[in-house]
């Protein structure tokens, strides 16, 4: 199977997680159609917009930070992020991320189910 860029749908998610300002989803997959994931998506937040705070209990999230600078909260430490980071969060952990840079913060997100 292929899909295209242009059948992906484009989701925009204001003040996700509790966060600020506008992020823009690309689901590369439809989620119900996974098998052991939930999500495998492309996530763009422009300067100063965040993912809020939130818990992944029976799953794991990475982030692959693709463009940009942020700071991840992960499970209560803050630490910086840049371009070829990977954050994973799992096993009742949280993490929220922020875009503190001057351009767009792109990452790719995936949640694989337990």
């Amino acid at each position: 199977m292929i899909i295209h860029r242009n059948e992906m749908k484009v989701e925009l998610r204001e003040k996700m997680m509790g966060g600020e300002g506008t992020v823009t989803l690309v689901h590369f997959v439809d989620g119900a159609s996974m098998k052991n994931a939930r999500l495998f998506s492309e996530a763009t937040l422009p300067p100063g917009a965040s993912i809020g705070e939130h818990h992944h209990n029976s799953e794991t999230e990475y982030y692959t930070i693709l463009e940009g600078t942020g700071i991840v909260m992960d499970n209560g430490v803050k630490k910086s992020v840049k371009a070829g980071d990977v954050v994973v969060t799992g096993n009742g952990a949280s993490h929220s991320i922020k875009n503190i840079g001057t351009a767009p913060l792109k990452l790719h997100a995936v949640i694989i189910t337990h």
